[in-house]
């Protein structure tokens, strides 16, 4: 085996129930967060509280394949590498974001 078991039936059932994870960096937390393929940024945001949906004015999102190859926030920023993206973005697998909301 190339990798255990449980890794395998784990992404079974994500592709089974259309569910991807995109994450929240920053400090001493960093965090992984499932949700439903084709939500929205705001609807994302409203995952991790509702608050952030509320209030939510902008996403700025690295992809995780920027993140790795450039290997810092701010070296992405640097490299050009970090969107803003508004109400209408489609959260992607693997996406690194950074949540603005006003409440």
């Amino acid at each position: 085996m190339t990798e255990p078991g449980v890794n395998k039936v784990i992404r079974a059932a994500y592709k089974m129930l259309d569910l991807i994870s995109f994450f929240t960096v920053g400090g001493k937390e960093n965090r992984a967060w499932t949700i439903t393929r084709g939500m929205l940024a705001p609807q994302a945001a409203g995952v991790i509280h509702s608050d952030l949906e509320r209030g939510f004015i902008r996403a700025e999102v690295i992809k995780y394949d920027d993140l790795v190859k450039y290997g810092s926030e701010l070296k992405c920023k640097e490299a050009g590498k970090l969107a803003v993206e508004g109400k209408n973005y489609e959260v992607q697998d693997g996406d690194i974001l950074h949540i603005r909301f006003n409440v």
